[in-house]
């Protein structure tokens, strides 16, 4: 289960991608697009948490639960997961990545593999507002025509080598899905990220339907209901106990 949850985070924080140094024009410009799209750089700065709420269901394993997420500049992110009762928790506090072990129920400090992936998905609107600070770049590939819609393919590249492809609609500069290779039990599956429902929230753009495919197989589904910015979430609610 820990490969799962941490996986579907992946598409969820395609929603604020800001522009990299050094790029070239032409994704500079579709960045920017992305941008006034998604709220606009003015807004995106002035948020400092995020609090999202709602439902996770895993196919996989046949499991359905409420999830809620909080995010806090510039890299420090929780997700408590509830299922039947039992409360799993997965977080960084921007420094150490811990969770509550589903299989002992014991509070401890994630394995590496696990530890390099959530560090990377609990980046705020810092690595997007100074990705060149972290070594994150933007390359556009290509257009895409899906369904008879035309998308524009842009590769996320982080410092460690870890890709993620994003199909960007051409009409509306919103992200409609995210690929990219992962590990499972150590087997290679190729996890496609779709996101829809997107929704203004307080002048931002947020999906509040997120479906994650391994090989082309339904394996986890989120549908948030609520979601609320800068409500103060204290440094120490991050961290291990």
């Amino acid at each position: 289960m820990k490969k799962i949850f941490s996986l579907c985070l992946l598409s969820v924080f395609l929603f604020g991608v800001m522009t990299s140094p050094g790029i070239g024009q032409k994704s500079a410009d579709i960045l920017e697009k992305m941008i006034e799209a998604q709220g606009g750089r003015e807004l995106l700065v002035s948020i400092k948490d995020t609090t999202m709420t709602g439902t996770l269901e895993i196919a996989m394993v046949g499991m359905s639960g409420s999830l809620t997420m909080f995010l806090k500049e510039p890299n420090m992110m929780r997700m408590d997961m509830e299922f039947m009762g039992m409360v799993i928790t997965q977080a960084f506090d921007g420094e150490v990545a811990w969770w509550v072990n589903p299989q002992t129920g014991a509070t401890e400090e994630m394995p590496a593999e696990q530890a390099e992936e959530i560090k990377r998905q609990a980046y705020g609107n810092d690595i997007l507002l100074n990705p060149d600070k972290h070594g994150v770049t933007y390359t556009l590939k290509d257009t895409e025509n899906i369904e008879g819609k035309d998308y524009y393919v842009m590769v996320q590249t982080f410092p460690d080598g870890f890709q993620l492809t994003m199909y960007i609609d051409s009409k509306t500069y919103l992200p409609y899905k995210a690929v990219s290779t992962v590990n499972q039990m150590g087997v290679e599956a190729e996890a496609e990220s779709f996101l829809s429902d997107w929704r203004k929230i307080e002048g931002t753009m947020i999906p509040f339907e997120v479906r994650v495919l391994y090989d082309g197989e339904e394996a986890v589904a989120m549908t948030f209901t609520e979601v609320k910015y800068n409500s103060g979430i204290e440094d120490s609610f991050f961290k291990m106990d």
